[in-house]
């Protein structure tokens, strides 16, 4: 064995030692990994389901509109099943009956989620109304739905809701990262959100995994809905962390507003910057008072010398 081989050799022996030592970011010997890129396949499958016509490469035609929605849940209907086991297969169940009991269950969660895409249609049809409605700067709906990041944002949630509410586990939360990769929007799937949901423009906004928001609701970039303290970190697991925003509000850029117990009433209206860890009266508007500003300039006071007064107004 030249000394080349050697090296290499011992490389491998040391990585060996790794993957025995943290075994918290290895997955050697397991059958259940979820496959991301299909994940991702899927993802986009359904959001062609949602949006016909808005995501293909080709002409959706009516003609052949029967058989392409068919050929889209088939394979959606496949693939996610299969993700979905895996996902499941994590848990611990019998080893004799454990494969075809997950397998049942993954079909039976696909099922249902499939029967809820004309629901979801319904929703994102608010969505995409509300954005247009409410930014003078959009042309045209499809405007909104080819070129917003928070409508691609959303969508993503809205499947991903769905599919946590179905008890699938991790698979929603890739996809709303997915989107919070994309878009600097991120929204944990297990928050509530109703129908006629605007963010716009979007950049940084963090909606937190117990954040319940109600119907009518607009948020500006910057926005955060968080946890008030996660010291405890698993210990508040389950636990309402996140603010509730009721009907009606707007929320503008750079507001931070945090606490399981706080509730921004219906028709509020949150000026940029505000930081509110307390509950807000329904029909408020709170603003954060302007900073005082100071303009200074400078004046000869002798040119010879090169002295110069300042002034400040």
């Amino acid at each position: 064995m030249n000394s080349k081989e050697n090296k290499m050799d011992k490389l491998v022996g040391v990585m060996l030692e790794s993957y025995d030592k943290y075994e918290i970011t290895s997955r050697i010997d397991a059958d259940n990994i979820i496959n991301k890129e299909i994940v991702m396949k899927v993802l986009e499958e359904i959001r062609k389901l949602l949006f016909p016509g808005y995501f293909d490469t080709d002409k959706v035609s009516s003609e052949y509109i029967k058989f392409l929605v068919g050929q889209r849940l088939e394979f959606v209907q496949s693939h996610l099943k299969k993700q979905i086991a895996k996902a499941l297969g994590n848990r611990e169940v019998c080893e004799d009956c454990g494969r075809s009991l997950v397998m049942k269950e993954a079909q039976e969660i696909v099922d249902k989620f499939l029967l809820r895409l004309p629901v979801l249609r319904d929703y994102l049809s608010t969505d995409i109304q509300a954005a247009f409605d409410g930014d003078p700067a959009a042309y045209s709906t499809d405007e909104v739905i080819f070129s917003y990041p928070g409508v691609f944002a959303v969508t993503v949630y809205r499947i991903a809701h769905e599919l946590l509410l179905l008890g699938v586990p991790m698979i929603p939360r890739m996809m709303t990262e997915y989107a919070h990769s994309i878009t600097g929007i991120d929204i944990h799937p297990g928050a509530t959100i109703g129908k006629y949901f605007f963010i716009d423009h979007g950049t940084g906004i963090v909606i937190g995994e117990t954040t319940i928001i109600g119907d009518n609701v607009k948020i500006y970039q910057g926005v955060t809905l968080g946890a008030l303290s996660t010291r405890k970190g698993q210990q508040l697991k389950g636990v309402k962390r996140h603010p509730t925003i009721g009907d009606n509000v707007t929320i503008y850029s750079g507001t931070t507003i945090l606490g399981g117990e706080t509730v921004i009433g219906n028709g509020a209206t949150i000026g940029g910057n505000a930081f509110i860890v307390n509950s807000v009266s329904e029909g408020m508007k709170v603003s954060v008072k302007n900073p005082e500003l100071q303009f200074s300039f400078s004046r000869p006071k002798d040119a010879e010398n090169g002295e110069f007064w300042d002034w400040v107004i």
